[in-house]
């Protein structure tokens, strides 16, 4: 009972300042409209391709496989590309050379040489694999002739029919997040790790407000009040952070998956090991020393673990500081198991969370111990 009123005395206490419960919750919020509207454009992965032009000089000798031709290049002219043949005397590389057409192939019934252009690289690789196709269908209908010449037929003319003639599939392709996604979720752990500064000042701040000797010469055990204000203090801050999640979602309609069980209980872990790690830091330091801890944790965890922009790949001292980063591990296990539904890093973040929490807890409580009528 006494840790209970402990925990909601805490609890009372923290929503009492207006200046932090402001800062807890407009911070991430404008952070995340800020950010996401910015950056919007390093999210987007769409391609604008130039107008694509095919320059071609025909060798066909067999009329099946030029009738199969013709369909084709008829085909492909209806889905965007400019089909020109070379008239005599054309040199077709110096075409592709000066940038007048996108490629440039010789067909026969030998096979068909493409020469592709390196000022549009994509455009070239287009016309490349819509080639690949017909080349394909070609060598099956040759081989076809020589046994059902129907068939090779039929082959032939179908060629160019499916306007999809190169089709991306990947699995959960549309899930990737935007950049409204992205720094929703990124705001919302970089907030819980905030919750260093409120458990840094859980028991230094009796001493400041006159009621440490008070709490003190209470009834009431130092392990109940430890516990009472952990409990406290993880209990507001998970608030903040699921007010961040909450608006986030249906105020920007941020994606947050379907597995909401899983990323609650990532950002409880978090808050967790953040409460933690600011009981630690106020038993190791004293003063001011405290506050420049924090800061330059929360600053250095938030930017290398991704919280002002993607981290994909990094290397040497980078790498390490972005490994040991806990946005890192929790912002990763987040990615995956909303947008591949891969829960692995979830369960990693978790586990990381908790441990660190749990050393840090023991630490403080070791340390508490030791000192004789005084938290701090």
């Amino acid at each position: 009972m006494n840790i209970w009123s402990i925990a909601v005395k805490e609890i009372k206490s923290s929503l009492r300042e207006k200046r932090t419960f402001m800062f807890m919750l407009a911070l991430p919020i404008i952070l995340m409209l800020i950010l996401g509207t910015a950056l919007s454009n390093v999210f987007n992965d769409t391609r604008t391709v130039d107008d694509m032009r095919l320059l071609f000089k025909s060798n066909w000798t067999n009329a099946q496989v030029s009738t199969g031709w013709n369909v084709f290049i008829e085909a492909i002219g209806k889905n965007g590309v400019e089909v020109v043949e070379a008239e005599s005397g054309t040199d077709g590389h110096e075409e592709v050379r000066a940038n007048r057409f996108t490629g440039y192939a010789v067909v026969s019934d030998e096979g068909i040489e493409f020469y592709g252009s390196g000022e549009n690289a994509i455009g070239s690789n287009i016309l490349a694999g819509m080639l690949t196709v017909f080349a394909d269908r070609y060598s099956l209908a040759s081989a076809a002739f020589q046994v059902d010449p129907e068939t090779a037929a039929a082959t032939l003319s179908a060629t160019g029919q499916n306007n999809e003639f190169i089709r991306d599939t990947t699995l959960n392709s549309n899930k990737k997040p935007g950049s409204i996604d992205y720094y929703a979720m990124a705001m919302t752990t970089m907030i819980g790790l905030y919750a260093m500064f409120n458990a840094s000042y859980l028991f230094s701040g009796e001493r400041t407000n006159k009621t440490a000797i008070r709490l003190m010469a209470a009834p009431v055990s130092k392990g109940a009040i430890f516990t009472g204000k952990v409990i406290g203090c993880t209990v507001i801050n998970l608030f903040f952070v699921l007010a961040v999640f909450l608006f986030s979602k249906f105020v920007f309609k941020a994606d947050w998956g379907s597995h909401y069980g899983m990323v609650i209980l990532v950002l409880l872990t978090e808050v967790l090991l953040a409460v933690s790690l600011g009981l630690g830091i106020s038993f190791l330091f004293k003063g001011e020393g405290v506050r420049a801890i924090n800061n330059i944790f929360t600053q250095v965890a938030s930017f290398a673990g991704g919280a002002y922009f993607p981290i994909e790949q990094s290397d040497g001292f980078f790498s390490l500081l972005s490994n040991l980063s806990p946005l890192h591990w929790v912002n990763t296990g987040l990615l995956q198991m909303i947008y591949t539904d891969n829960p692995t890093g979830a369960w990693f973040a978790i586990a990381m969370n908790v441990s660190i929490a749990m050393a840090f807890i023991i630490f403080s409580v070791i340390t508490m111990r030791r000192r004789e009528g005084a938290f701090v």
